[in-house]
Order: C-alpha cells, then structure tokens, then sequence
C-alpha cells in the first residue's frame, strides 16, 4: 500500500512539473518537427507557420525545443519558436525563455522511445544517437559534412558554383551560368559508392522555355522541354 501511494505521489509531481514546463507558443515559419534536437534526425511532421505550439522545455543554451503540435512531439530549433513576454511576441532566448517558464530538459532514449514507437525509423536509434560522452551536449550532425559556395561575374555573365559533401562520402556539385538572357546549370553527383548521376537545365528568354536532361547512375537517360507563355 505504502509502495502505491508513493507512485501516486510521483506521477502527481511529474504531472505537475510537466504542466508548469508547458508554454503556450506560435511557430514562425514552416518548420520541421524532428525527433531529435539536430537537422540529422528524421522528420516527424511539418509545423505550419503560425500554428499554436506547446513548448516543453528546451536544451542547455535553448537552441533547441521539445514541443507538442496537435498529437504530435518533436523538436524545433528555438529560432522559430514565438512566446509572448511583457506582452509582446518575442522569439525564444536564454533570457526569456527563464522568464517565461520555459525550463532546461534532456534528450534520450526513454524520450526516443515514449513517442516514436510507432514510426518506421524507432528502430534507427543507434543511427541517429550521439556517440557516447561523458558531458551531455552531443548530438548527431546533420547528413552535410561539408558545404561551400562561390559566385563570379564578368563581361556580363555570372557563374555559381557550388558543392556539398555528405558524411558517408557522396558528394555533388552544381554550376550555373548565366548570361544574355540564358541560363545553363548542371549538377553532378557522385554517390557514396560510387554511382555517378548528373542533371543540366537550361532556360532561354528569347524562346521562353526550359529544357532538362537527365542521366542516371546506370546510364539511362531523360530529357525534356517546358515552353512557358509570354
């Protein structure tokens, strides 16, 4: 009797210190839900810009969120959280967030497993969890390990490049150039085994078309031509 009572008791406290930790908010952008703080955990749904949000606690530092949207629970980077403070919407920081009742939570399995059983990727998480460390703070980085970017103008034409590299190997690379009134870009890919794919687009003012061709990592190829009215 007494071993009941006292889980009463616990679960009646726990109710209430997740209650005060709620805070009513507003998203302010299209924004995915995620079911882990980092862009390298999968999306659980996409949060409408200005849809009502309920902010459970936030990381260390409030960079990201634990929030409920409809039946759903994930986490959102604090940047598009909205919480009203001295009567005004504000977006979530450190500072406000102490005030406005917005308290420090963690991130782990038991989190993992009290809200995703159901997905198809539950079973990933040793995929998505952060390696071991003695001081929680690590988390997955995102599937980009690198990214760069650069554009060049002359004699009236301008060229763009850029390249991202993913953490398993696979890379890709895209250019775009432009000039009197045309536009070419191409983009080559290079999977993390090897297989190789590529893309070139180009749209012409004079003609008012765009034209695509495509060519597979087994070689096989698709093109097409999109006339667009004037």
């Amino acid at each position: 009797m007494i071993k009941r009572l006292c889980i009463a008791i616990a679960m009646v406290f726990a109710m209430v210190s997740m209650a005060a930790a709620a805070t009513v908010a507003v998203a302010t952008g299209n924004v995915n839900l995620r079911a882990g703080p980092s862009t390298g955990y999968p999306v659980v749904v996409v949060v409408p810009v200005g849809a009502r949000i309920v902010t459970h606690g936030c990381l260390p530092g409030y960079t990201w969120c634990d929030i409920g949207f409809a039946s759903y629970r994930g986490w959102v980077s604090a940047r598009y959280v909205q919480v009203v403070y001295n009567g005004a919407p504000v977006v979530l920081s450190p500072a406000v967030a102490t005030t406005v009742g917005v308290t420090v939570v963690a991130f782990n399995k038991a989190y993992w497993d009290s809200y995703y059983v159901s997905y198809p990727w539950y079973r990933s998480w040793s995929v998505y969890a952060a390696p071991p460390r003695a001081v929680y703070g690590a988390y997955p980085r995102a599937r980009v390990d690198s990214y760069g970017r650069s554009v060049e103008c002359a004699d009236g034409s301008c060229t763009a490049t850029r390249g991202v590299t993913g953490i398993y190997g696979g890379s890709s690379e895209q250019t775009r150039t432009c000039a009197d009134g045309t536009c070419t870009a191409t983009r080559n890919s290079v999977g993390p085994y090897g297989g190789t794919a590529n893309r070139t687009r180009s749209c012409s003012r004079a003609d008012a078309s765009c034209s695509v061709s495509r060519t597979g990592p087994r070689g096989n190829t698709a093109g097409r031509t999109r006339y667009f009215g004037q």
